[in-house]
């Protein structure tokens, strides 16, 4: 007679945090490391219960905004290399909707986060439930369904034992180097309540592996033929380094072979700043160097890159009539971009096998005179200024913290002016030490991310780098690192608007407008007191009124255990003069301004030039 298996009885929100606290990562920890909780009437009676009930195996935090915890979410898994994650839930409603810009963010990085917000009745009997959007042409729409072109797997839970397929299909996405990115199982909310007799070996403890696919022999030996017959590669790091583990791989490839390395935002940090074969920053908001090297560059070797706009000036960087492009990549969409030769693989072992293969390749030195010619103007722009009653600018705003940064200091930010000057100029010393949101680029992801970096990395001095505009998008998080007791230390720049997009609006023709708050028809002029809004919130603030008073405040903050804002006004207008890129941004063929005119024969000479490649 054969046994009638085990079977636990439980209601589908129980299952699933029961599930959720099972799953481990190869070091044997949770995989999901808790769970960010707004509650509403579409989770609170479910969710909300079988939460309780888990509170001492599966850590619920609150925050003050759905997009915004999810925003932590996100950083914490960014900065945990993806090898742990967090889940988020909320309503019905606004609640979910709240997070699609957050999804949107896990997607473009590809980065983990499980998405759980609540959705209507699968049953339809109290249709339309408070806050259900109602399609007049299609009655299996919820609004949940937004997130289905921003989730790597979606699924809509309408059924208890739904969640015996759904859940490992969840974390298959969240786990593959791949497909990694955001998942949403939108919990219809009277089958959260609903009971299941599960099969009790669903809750078996399960380790999910990081996958390391070798690459294929024949991608293999084109790629070693191609670096062979190469006279000026240069190598693109990217952020797929960082989620490999590959960054000694990388330093070790790039010294055998003596071959250049330039970093994309999120690569930047895989090596040591001041690495001999570390040129730095490459375009739109590149270096002098690393852009001289690229434009020569007869084969372009990118490693875990998407190989953004940003990274390769709208495609028009690599000039070089002959070069082309090598992609090591795990994702086959990303390693076939622009005709490049795949080599589709795990990042650290493709380095190492490729290491092997190459045995005695060495590149050409290359001039070691264009690095410290662009050290040189980068040291100038970030030099403490003479006068320190002139407004100081974002580039010597980052000199203060830069010389007051410890050698566990992360550094952040995500929109805004501070991306590009810090990518130029910021110098990191050892990997994830450069925390950059820059695939969304998305305002107000800056205090929620410098939250989830130290709840991933609690021994980390985590410095927040945030312009005027993103604090006024999403400051609301700044009381939940308070309340939580997360130190995090504020640099906030206040230019007076969106000084970075005033600047592209000035530099393609247009006239000053809607951007700072001065060149925008308001009745009252700003009078924004952002350290007492800082204070206001439970968090140490001053306003400081110099570049000597900023650094007196930074070593302050870094003596203090509590959560710090630093307010500071900058100057909207200077940049950093050497290094940069061209990036299409399209100029209306027809206007009113000379100005404009002039910007469009700009364009469209930068177009030619292009398609010429």
């Amino acid at each position: 007679m054969i046994a009638q298996e085990k079977t636990i009885r439980l209601t589908a929100a129980q299952a699933m945090m029961r599930f959720l606290v099972n799953q481990l990562n190869e070091d044997g920890e949770p995989f999901i490391a808790g769970i960010w909780a707004i509650f509403g009437h579409g989770n609170v009676a479910g969710i909300g219960e079988a939460l309780y009930d888990m509170r001492d195996q599966l850590t619920t935090w609150r925050g003050h905004n759905e997009q915004t915890m999810a925003h932590a979410a996100i950083a914490y898994s960014k900065q945990f290399g993806r090898r742990r994650a967090m889940a988020v839930t909320s309503s019905i409603g606004p609640g979910a909707t709240n997070m699609v810009t957050a999804s949107a963010l896990a997607h473009v990085n590809r980065l983990p986060v499980l998405f759980i917000p609540g959705d209507v009745f699968a049953n339809r009997a109290p249709d339309p439930v408070l806050q259900q959007l109602e399609d007049f042409e299609d009655g299996t729409v919820s609004v949940n369904d937004c997130f289905r072109p921003v989730s790597r797997y979606f699924d809509r839970i309408t059924r208890p034992e739904q969640l015996l397929t759904a859940l490992p299909r969840a974390f298959r996405t969240m786990t593959d180097p791949a497909d990694c990115g955001p998942v949403t199982l939108a919990f219809c909310q009277d089958v959260q309540a609903q009971a299941f007799d599960y099969p009790a070996r669903f809750f078996n403890k399960k380790i999910w592996y990081q996958r390391r696919p070798l690459p294929d022999q024949g991608e293999l030996l084109r790629a070693v033929e191609a670096i062979e017959h190469s006279k000026k590669p240069v190598i693109v790091a990217g952020g797929g380094v960082h989620y490999s583990g590959a960054c000694e791989a990388l330093k070790k490839f790039a010294h055998e072979h003596n071959i250049p390395v330039i970093e994309t935002q999120a690569g930047k940090s895989a090596l040591p700043w001041n690495d001999a074969l570390n040129f730095g920053p490459v375009g739109v908001t590149g270096s002098s160097c690393a852009n001289a090297i690229a434009e020569k560059a007869d084969l372009v070797f990118g490693v875990g890159t998407r190989f953004q706009d940003f990274t390769t000036g709208s495609w028009s960087l690599f000039k070089n009539p002959q070069r082309r492009i090598l992609s090591l990549n795990i994702q086959p969409y990303d390693g076939i971009k622009h005709d490049a030769l795949p080599l589709i693989c795990d990042a650290r072992i493709g380095l190492e096998v490729l290491t092997e293969k190459l045995q005695n390749f060495k590149a050409p030195m290359v001039d070691s005179a264009l690095k410290a010619e662009w050290f040189t103007s980068a040291d100038a722009a970030t030099a403490k200024p003479i006068n320190d009653k002139q407004l100081p600018t974002d580039m010597q705003v980052i000199g203060a913290v830069q010389r007051n940064a410890q050698d566990n200091t992360v550094v952040m930010c995500a929109a805004g002016t501070m991306p590009g000057a810090l990518h130029q100029l910021w110098q990191a010393t050892r990997p994830m030490s450069y925390h950059m949101e820059y695939g969304f680029s998305c305002m107000g992801y800056e205090i929620a991310g410098g939250i989830g970096i130290k709840m991933a990395e609690p021994d980390r001095d985590v410095i927040v780098m945030v312009g005027d505009g993103s604090y006024l998008m999403a400051n609301s998080e700044l009381a939940t690192a308070v309340s939580m007791g997360i130190k995090i230390t504020v640099v906030l720049t206040d230019n007076r608007g969106f000084g970075c997009i005033n600047r592209l609006q000035m530099a393609t023709g247009g006239a000053e407008f809607n951007n700072l708050l001065d060149h925008t028809d308001h009745i009252n002029p700003s009078k924004i007191d952002f350290a007492a809004h800082a204070r206001a919130l439970g968090a140490k603030s001053t306003k400081v009124s110099s570049i000597s008073e900023l650094e007196h405040a930074l070593q302050l903050a870094h003596m203090s255990n509590e959560t710090q804002v630093i307010v500071i006004d900058t100057d909207p207008y200077p940049t950093h003069d050497r290094g940069g890129y061209w990036w299409d941004v399209a100029v209306p063929e027809v206007s009113n301004r000379e100005e404009v005119r002039i910007a469009r024969e700009d364009y469209e000479a930068e177009l030619k030039g292009r398609n010429a490649l």
